[in-house]
C-alpha cells in the first residue's frame, strides 16, 4: 500500500470533522481515514457516508489517549509508509451556560484540544511524506482571546523563537492560575477554549518552523486555520455556517497543490492568512 496516499481527520464522526471528510472523500486522490474516540460512532458515521456514495475507512483515535495515538501511528506506517495529509480537528468546547466550575472547564479543554492535538502531532508528524499537508483546526477565537491577554503574554504567544516545551507551560500555567481562581489577575482573558485555541495557533508556527529546520526542502506545508461559526453541537444551531461551508478552509489547506509555497506556519481563515 505504500504508493497509495492516505489523509487522516480526527475528530471526524460529526460537525465540522465529518464535513471535511465528506469533502476529502470527493477531492483527494487517495484514503481517507475518518477517526473517533468511539467506535461505534465513527462506524455510524462512515455508514452514513457510505450512504452518499463516499468511501472513508475508519480507525479508532482518542487524542487524550498515546496508545490509541501510537497504534494508529503504527497502523499508517506499517500499512502506507507514512502519511500525506493530516487535519488535527478533534476538540471540545464547554456551553456558555455549562455550570461545570471555570477551573474544571479550564484543566479538561485544554488537555484536549491542545495537549491531545500536541500529543498527535509528535506522534504522526514523523509520518508526513514530502509534499505533505497538515491543517491544525484552531478557532477566531483564539487572536481575539490573544488581544484579551497582558502584553506580556501577547509578546510570548507573538514570539518567533518560542519553543513547545515554554508554550506547553505557559498553558500549563494558565490551568494552574484558573484553579487558584487568578488567572485573569494574571493577565489571562476568561476564556479556556480561547487559551486552547491560542495553544493550537502558536504551536502551528512552532511546528512549522522546526519543519523548516528539520524537513528543509520537502515541499511540506503546516498551517492553523479556523472553520468559521458553524452549525455543530459545539457552536449551536444560530450559527451561521453549514458544516459544509466550514469545511471549506480546512479542506482547501490540506489539498494546497505542490507548487504551493504559501500560506505556510499561518492562521487562515476563510482562505485568507489572518494577522497574529
Amino acid at each position: 500500500m505504500a504508493g497509495v496516499r492516505v489523509a487522516v481527520v480526527t475528530g471526524g464522526n460529526k460537525g465540522v470533522g465529518l464535513a471535511v471528510v465528506r469533502a476529502m472523500c470527493k477531492q483527494f486522490q487517495g484514503d481517507v481515514y475518518l477517526t473517533a474516540r468511539n467506535p461505534k460512532l465513527g462506524e455510524e458515521a462512515v455508514k452514513a457516508l457510505n450512504g452518499e456514495g463516499l468511501s472513508p475507512l475508519f480507525h479508532q483515535l482518542d487524542i487524550n489517549d498515546l496508545t490509541s495515538i501510537r497504534a494508529l501511528r503504527d497502523f499508517l506506517k506499517e500499512k502506507y509508509g507514512g502519511l500525506d495529509v493530516l487535519i488535527n480537528n478533534a476538540g471540545i468546547a464547554f456551553k456558555v451556560a455549562d455550570t461545570t466550575p471555570f477551573a474544571a472547564q479550564a484543566e479538561v479543554t485544554l488537555r484536549t484540544n491542545y495537549i491531545g492535538t500536541r500529543d498527535v502531532s509528535n506522534e504522526l508528524l514523523p509520518l508526513i511524506k514530502p509534499n505533505g499537508r497538515v491543517v491544525n483546526v484552531s478557532s477566531m477565537v483564539s487572536p481575539s482571546a490573544l488581544a484579551k491577554c497582558s502584553p506580556q503574554l501577547q509578546e510570548k504567544f507573538r514570539s518567533d523563537t518560542i519553543t513547545e516545551d515554554e508554550l506547553t507551560k505557559l498553558m500549563e500555567k494558565f490551568v494552574e492560575d484558573a484553579k487558584n481562581g487568578a488567572h485573569q489577575e494574571r493577565g489571562w482573558p476568561n476564556t479556556a477554549y480561547g487559551v486552547s485555541k491560542i495553544g493550537v495557533t502558536v504551536l502551528s508556527r512552532i511546528q512549522a518552523r522546526e519543519l523548516k529546520k528539520t524537513r528543509k526542502g520537502e515541499g511540506i506545508i503546516l498551517n492553523a486555520c479556523c472553520p468559521g461559526w458553524v452549525r455543530t453541537d459545539m457552536a449551536g444551531p444560530n450559527a451561521t455556517k453549514s458544516p459544509d461551508e466550514g469545511a471549506v478552509t480546512p479542506v482547501y489547506l490540506a489539498l494546497l497543490p505542490v507548487s504551493a509555497e504559501s500560506p505556510y506556519g499561518e492562521l487562515v481563515s476563510e482562505k485568507k492568512v489572518v494577522p497574529w
